[in-house]
């Protein structure tokens, strides 16, 4: 993970990288998630993106976003994604 600060209070930036490693829908491999955030006087700005054809495995071809969700200080995930068809 990288970050840059500025000197405006509630400005910053980051970016990260993330290997998962799971199942899905009861098909198991790993993927790559990237992060990419930034935060404008306060506002935060995220997207967390499958890179393209990272999953391995029974997940290969798997493509979609996350979304962190914070309500009363808790984190929680929504995972929008597809997998290709197996044959």
């Amino acid at each position: 993970m990288l970050t840059g600060m500025t000197e405006v209070k509630g400005s910053a930036g980051y970016v990260a990288m993330e290997q998962v490693t799971g199942t899905l829908h009861g098909r198991s491999g790993t993927f790559v998630l990237q992060h990419n955030g930034t935060m404008t006087r306060g506002i935060p700005l995220l997207t967390v993106t499958v890179v393209p054809d990272s999953g391995t495995g029974e997940l290969a071809g798997l493509a979609g976003k996350m979304a962190i969700v914070i309500a009363d200080g808790k984190h929680s995930y929504e995972f929008d994604y597809t997998l290709a068809e197996t044959s």
